[in-house]
């Protein structure tokens, strides 16, 4: 199978910045970890979307190891649709509405 392309929603790239910030806010390292672990993250699913967990709403997720954050998406024909990245004591589906923006 070939490498989909991995394209964020505009509402997940906000999902990304505010944790960015805060960790930013107590430390630069900690933010930069966060950033890497985000596009490790990215990476593994292009590898292979179909790898990790079915989710909410015909979505998969993905847990990240270090931080308390799940990346949200689903796989389209020529594409893969990172919906959110959610901190895991959000709200489960809070992102819902972002499925019907695509």
């Amino acid at each position: 199978m070939a490498r989909l392309q991995l394209e964020f929603h505009p509402d997940a790239r906000l999902d990304a910045l505010e944790p960015y910030d805060w960790y930013a806010e107590r430390s630069q390292q900690a933010a930069d970890a966060f950033q890497q672990e985000l596009q490790d993250a990215g990476r593994a699913i292009q590898c292979s979307p179909e790898r990790w967990a079915n989710y909410l709403f015909g979505t998969r997720r993905y847990v990240m190891k270090r931080y308390p954050f799940v990346l949200v998406y689903r796989v389209a024909t020529e594409r893969i649709e990172l919906v959110a990245i959610a901190h895991a004591k959000r709200n489960p589906g809070y992102w819902k509405e972002r499925l019907d923006s695509r």
